[in-house]
């Protein structure tokens, strides 16, 4: 085995116990880890806006347009299969 071919090993070798202390030695690092996602979660928190009244009353519109919209579309086309089946069922129970 060559130089390089040794410390190439190497280097595999030292990821696999690192990686394997990680998994081991998570217990050490766990407060830390902690720490790190409220500080995280802190400086993400800074970033967020409420919206303004009028946003709110204007997607609030938008919702309240849109659900009777589609409630008046799937009463269309539930009463156009309801009929359809009515005729379909009156037509084949005659024959």
């Amino acid at each position: 085995m060559g130089v390089e071919a040794k410390k190439v090993e190497g280097k595999k070798m030292s990821s696999a116990i690192t990686a394997a202390g990680d998994s081991l030695g998570g217990i050490k690092s766990w407060p830390e880890r902690i720490k790190s996602f409220y500080n995280d979660v802190r400086t993400e928190m800074r970033k967020v806006t409420s919206p303004s009244r009028k946003e709110v009353q204007a997607t609030t519109t938008v919702v309240i347009i849109t659900v009777f919209l589609f409630a008046l579309y799937f009463w269309v086309v539930d009463l156009a299969i309801s009929n359809s089946l009515d005729r379909a069922l009156h037509y084949f129970s005659r024959h």
